[in-house]
């Protein structure tokens, strides 16, 4: 996990979870945003940001859609597996610069600030103690 990840995390932990599942839902869509338009704006300067702002838009936005969350569509992932993939996007958010080889560029500093963002939401958010219905196991129904 790169350190500004890391340091963000450590500090977020003395903070009470106040961020509701619908609210987290609400920033996971606005990360996405953010870096859809940040795609547009890096295009002219370096093709390599733009291309990494729309992979990391897209895996936000596929991660929100599927989680059972208000605002989740399809509903697969659970919404406490939401978090370990979160903590996931925000690492690969952080070292996308140098998988890209744009570790140089200025554009580097949207992708550590998103990194360090991604983490402090996660951190500051509601998550269930309790594994859901679905995560406990597989219900089969009997056949007929």
């Amino acid at each position: 996990m790169p350190t500004l990840n890391r340091v963000t995390k450590i500090a977020m932990k003395p903070v009470p979870r106040m961020l509701s599942p619908r609210a987290h839902s609400i920033a996971d869509y606005l990360v996405a945003g953010a870096f859809f338009a940040s795609a547009g704006w890096f295009w002219g300067r370096s093709k390599r940001a733009a291309l990494g702002s729309v992979i990391c838009g897209a895996a936000e936005l596929a991660v929100s859609l599927l989680t059972d969350y208000p605002g989740g569509v399809k509903k697969i992932i659970s919404f406490r597996a939401h978090r370990e993939i979160d903590l996931g996007l925000a690492a690969m958010t952080a070292t996308m610069p140098e998988f890209l080889a744009f570790k140089d560029e200025p554009e580097k500093k949207f992708f550590l600030t998103q990194g360090a963002l991604i983490t402090a939401v996660t951190e500051v958010t509601q998550f269930p103690d309790k594994p859901q219905r679905a995560e406990k196991g597989v219900r089969r129904s009997k056949a007929a």
